[in-house]
């Protein structure tokens, strides 16, 4: 009797011992997915990736060595190896099955590999934690090359580039989305496919992937001599952003809240008195009496149709503030606590959050619960006119974050929670489509995981400050996200904290802001600003007819609201953006095509650049615009890398001055201007505009 537990059937390799089910089976172009679970077979849950895309299965073949007890399965440009061993190690004084992982590329270059026993150490790669009376914890090491640089993760509010050596936390928080798809300059991509929460580090000696609680391990590896490569892959297994709409090009308005009809549409009647573009408006939280409604408040907003007609006459799109919290106080709690369609804590009180009013979240893992809050958006927003929807709150904020007190449709909130962002966009994706919106769907949101792109998501990163070093980490933040596999991306132009517009200083970090925001792939201009008045009080108090408190308004935020320089200023980065609309068009498309990003770090038109591999303060627009930011307060020059070699030049759009790659230069940056470079002649017309 052989003790090897090495099968096969078609191109899937197994393996049992131990009480674990190993499954590896080929899972796309070049690319292979990893299951294992303990004491049952592995399950099916997609998490984040498609029905397995198709691969060419002439490039797939599956071999087991009983003499060497050893397999390999070989997929195109990837090959893993497994090696299977049954021996007395440690004090347990009996024989323990094992067997351990290895990846490479097809031409025998190591990848990275499982985590070795280390001899007396006595260690496991994979190792699963019992929970007492549940499932585990499961931790997952690998041993990983020492020089590699990782991009990817998503949004986290750092300046730092290269993540080798960072430990990240596998959770959502408001300016924090975990989308665990990480970019290795060693010429692979790894998916954590696990919703859990858990954490991750990049160590120099070694990769640990944690989930809190789980059902099993689940992951994906795939290989590509470029990052391009890589990310062209990483969409066909997880899904394609779907195409950008015309009006996701220009500008979008937007202020704390704009509370009444009429203000809206004075807003955009000013644009439009003044001359300046505008693609979107915005209506903000708490037009709704509470939250949960899902429904205008009719004495602040008594004709949306009216509303969203004249808007449109005018050629601006509109787009509404939706939030998953149901207020106890909502006409719909009753009724979707009956039915089960809210999110449900496992102790204490069930209450989600306290924000202007106890309130739970609504489930978006339940399609019950998602097809019942569409229904009322549809009705109450769709049929109005209304053209996008903001899905804000998207993580969900929780009031504080316990994330193991909670429990949805769709399992404990330790074990499914990451994926409740995607699941949010999804209810809306699927019910814009089903109305007929579709090739028109851009959602905003906060937050995101892996496959949100799929669902039109486009991510903000969230309620940070507005100063200069929060300002720089959007830059970082941006890239990394679009390595992640989400290429829609944006930020609260001026950042959304304590912004005075009486501030000279704050002035001058909304329009570095904006300079920022304009070669971004979404431009928006959103913050809660602050304005005191000479007694000491804010702005604009609001209550109802009945005297009830509903939520502040917020200090003006149109460029106009800022004085005439700032003004003239933002109104020439508007007018930019403009002209940047067909290059913008063909960025979006060919993030729709082939899943690139549109904020590139420089490694990745680089990537045999070692100069260009760590810089966080400069990126790539596409493939033809270098975009250097200026991130320091009162800063009016700066240095700016330029990468590739002699081969390469970089025209400055300013005064179409032309350099060579392979050097840094000084570049002077007056508050109405700053630096960008044009590669090789590509300058889509913009010489002299900025």
């Amino acid at each position: 009797m052989t003790l090897l537990t090495f099968h096969t059937d078609g191109h899937v390799l197994t393996w049992t011992g131990d009480g674990e089910y190993l499954r590896i089976e080929p899972w796309g172009k070049d690319s292979i997915r990893v299951r294992a679970a303990q004491m049952h077979d592995v399950e099916n849950p997609a998490w984040a990736l498609l029905d397995m895309p198709e691969h060419d299965a002439s490039h797939v073949s599956v071999s087991i060595d009983e003499e060497h007890s050893t397999a390999q399965l070989c997929n195109g440009g990837i090959v893993i190896k497994a090696e299977a061993s049954y021996d007395v190690y440690g004090g347990s004084g009996y024989e323990e099955p094992r067997c351990e992982l290895s990846f490479y590329k097809k031409d025998g270059t190591p990848l990275f590999r499982e985590a070795s026993r280390g001899g007396s150490l006595d260690l496991h790669a994979r190792r699963f934690k019992p929970i007492i009376g549940g499932d585990h914890a499961v931790t997952v090491s690998f041993e990983s090359p020492a020089n590699e640089r990782l991009y990817g993760m998503g949004e986290y509010q750092q300046n730092v580039m290269d993540l080798k050596g960072c430990t990240l936390e596998l959770a959502h928080r408001n300016s924090q989305a975990s989308v665990p798809f990480v970019v290795s300059s060693a010429g692979y991509g790894f998916l954590w496919n696990n919703p859990a929460v858990g954490s991750v580090v990049f160590g120099k000696n070694r990769t640990e992937w944690k989930a809190d609680a789980t059902r099993q391990i689940d992951y994906w590896v795939t290989v590509g001599e470029t990052p391009s490569a890589i990310m062209e892959h990483y969409a066909d297994a997880t899904g394609h952003a779907p195409a950008m709409p015309e009006w996701g090009l220009g500008f979008w308005q937007c202020k704390l809240r704009y509370w009444n009809q009429n203000q809206l549409l004075e807003v955009a009647r000013g644009f439009k008195k003044r001359g300046i573009p505008l693609d979107l408006i915005v209506i903000d939280f708490f037009h709704w009496p509470y939250m949960g409604d899902f429904r205008f408040e009719k004495e602040f907003w008594p004709d949306p149709k009216a509303m969203c007609d004249e808007l449109h006459d005018m050629g601006v799109k509109v787009m509404v503030s939706v939030w998953p919290q149901v207020a106890i106080s909502s006409e719909n709690y009753a009724e979707m606590k009956a039915n089960n369609l809210l999110v449900r804590a496992d102790r204490g009180e069930d209450i989600g959050m306290m924000f202007e009013g106890p309130s739970q979240f609504y489930d978006a893992t339940n399609p019950a619960a998602r097809n019942y809050v569409w229904t009322k958006c549809q009705k109450n927003y769709a049929d109005y006119g209304v053209d996008a929807f903001w899905l804000d709150e998207a993580e969900p904020e929780y009031g504080t974050y316990d994330f193991e007190n909670y429990r949805y449709y769709a399992g404990p909130n330790q074990q499914v929670a990451n994926v409740y962002p995607r699941e949010y966009n999804r209810g809306f994706f699927e019910g814009q489509t089903n109305y007929g919106r579709e090739g028109e769907i851009v959602n905003l949101t906060r937050c995101a995981w892996a496959g949100s792109q799929r669902y039109g998501a486009l991510v903000w990163s969230g309620d940070v400050g507005s100063t200069f070093s929060d300002l720089k980490a959007q830059i970082t933040c941006g890239i990394h996200m679009g390595m992640a596999g989400i290429p829609w991306f944006t930020t609260d132009m001026g950042g959304f904290h304590d912004g005075d517009i009486n501030s000279e200083s704050f002035k001058e970090l909304l329009l570095r802001w904006c300079q920022f925001s304009c070669f971004s792939p979404v431009m928006r201009n959103h913050g809660d600003r602050s304005a005191i008045q000479a007694d000491g009080t804010m702005k604009e108090i609001i209550t109802n007819a009945a005297g009830e408190h509903r939520s502040p308004s917020g200090a003006d935020n149109e460029p106009w609201s800022y004085g005439e320089d700032v003004e003239r200023i933002m109104v020439k980065f508007i007018q930019i953006r403009e002209l940047l609309r067909d290059y913008m068009r063909e960025l979006f498309n060919e993030a729709h095509e082939t899943g690139h990003p549109l904020m590139r770090g420089l490694f990745y038109e680089f990537p045999e650049d070692s100069a260009a591999a760590d810089i966080a303060d400069e990126y790539m627009l596409g493939s033809d615009l270098l975009v250097a930011p200026v991130v320091e307060e009162g800063a009016r020059v700066r240095d700016v890398y330029l990468p590739g070699d002699e081969n390469t030049t970089w025209t400055d759009l300013r005064d179409g001055t032309v350099y060579t790659g392979g050097q840094t230069i000084s570049a002077s940056t007056p508050l109405d201007t700053f630096p960008v470079f044009a590669r090789n002649g590509h300058d889509h017309g913009l010489i002299g505009a900025l």
